[in-house]
């Protein structure tokens, strides 16, 4: 039932990302649910991304996003610059162009540093209370000056964070789990809503060869929930070494799965390697391209080890046991503090085996 390549099935060189619709899962029959798990399951299984549609999430809170994403990235890059986090290890607040490398939380070198910038606001300590988490797992949030930005940003993740919940119920369900099983893992979660923008400054008209909008990774956590615009980079990694593009159909929201949950299922469900190309127009020259990456990480005390039913008779797990805290400091010393990760030997594996053709 294992899986030893991570990376997603293409068929006669097309990898599809399944549309799958979620809406009939409260309130359908049993058979609706099990339509939709099965769906679920195959998707996990051979893609690690879906798209999802049905999700309940009002037009208006999508706007209201993305406009509150225009506003902030429009101010001088002097002025949110003063928003950056204290220090790397604080997965708070602005990160300028080019000072990130996500190839490093995979183990994998490389010599140009990313192009995107990024704002990242997440679960605090406060929203707990009683819990007396860690402050340095949970950190306050660094929220600028710009009208209506908390709000709308807050809107959003009050939303995607309760898609992300539902969909760890049907999780459990094509897993064939009891209902609720990754509720005691995920009741305070360490959930980050990261704000992506690509854009190179005007005076900038060439790329470095080797130059990513962002870098080729796989996610950390349980499940994230991706808003995009409809503008080509994001291509994500077959089992035959080759990057296919992934665009966003109307409607719906990207959703794929991180590394924590292909540990849980022992590679069974796929953590997908992705990477964003700089967006071009036809003539090549650089366009803008926005995007909001809610991860949804599970509590950081919680420990992941492999999920019933998930390892072969006779067999060992693939991966050792971890903690959420300690898988999560690993990725982000290698993106955020340039370290080189040295444990994730799998998917470092995978990565060079990648073609760049």
């Amino acid at each position: 039932m294992g899986r030893t390549t991570g990376r997603a099935t293409a068929v006669d060189g097309v990898l599809e990302v399944p549309v799958i619709d979620i809406s009939d899962w409260k309130t359908g029959t049993e058979d609706d649910r099990a339509a939709i798990a099965t769906a679920v399951d195959e998707a996990a299984s051979t893609v690690g991304f879906m798209q999802i549609r049905g999700h309940g999430i009002p037009d208006s809170t999508v706007h209201a996003l993305a406009d509150a994403l225009d506003a902030f990235f429009a101010l001088p890059l002097e002025e949110k610059k003063q928003l950056r986090s204290p220090s790397p290890d604080i997965n708070r607040g602005y990160t300028p162009p080019r000072t990130e490398k996500l190839s490093l939380s995979l183990g994998v070198p490389t010599v140009a540093e990313d192009l995107f910038e990024a704002f990242n606001v997440g679960s605090e300590a406060s929203s707990f209370p009683g819990l007396n988490l860690p402050e340095a797992h949970y950190p306050a949030n660094i929220w600028p000056a710009v009208p209506g930005f908390r709000r709308a940003v807050g809107e959003w993740c009050t939303h995607a964070g309760g898609l992300a919940e539902w969909l760890t119920e049907i999780f459990a369900h094509a897993l064939g789990l009891a209902e609720g099983y990754f509720a005691p893992f995920t009741d305070h979660s360490l959930d980050v809503l990261r704000m992506n923008h690509y854009m190179l400054p005007d005076r900038e008209i060439t790329l470095d060869r080797d130059q990513m909008g962002m870098g080729a990774h796989t996610d950390y956590g349980i499940v994230t929930v991706l808003w995009a615009d409809r503008v080509p980079g994001l291509q994500i990694l077959d089992t035959r070494g080759g990057w296919h593009d992934v665009l966003p159909e109307p409607g719906c929201l990207l959703v794929n799965l991180g590394d924590l949950l292909a540990r849980w299922t022992n590679d069974r469900w796929l953590s997908t390697m992705h990477r964003v190309l700089p967006p071009t127009d036809d003539n090549g020259r650089v366009v803008r391209r926005r995007s909001a990456a809610y991860f949804h990480d599970g509590n950081w005390d919680a420990e992941i080890s492999c999920l019933p039913g998930c390892v072969p008779a006779g067999a060992e797990p693939l991966y050792p046991p971890t903690t959420v805290g300690r898988h999560l400091a690993e990725k982000l010393a290698g993106s955020r503090a340039g370290q080189l990760n040295e444990n994730s030997p799998r998917e470092a594996a995978r990565l060079r085996a990648a073609r760049n053709d």
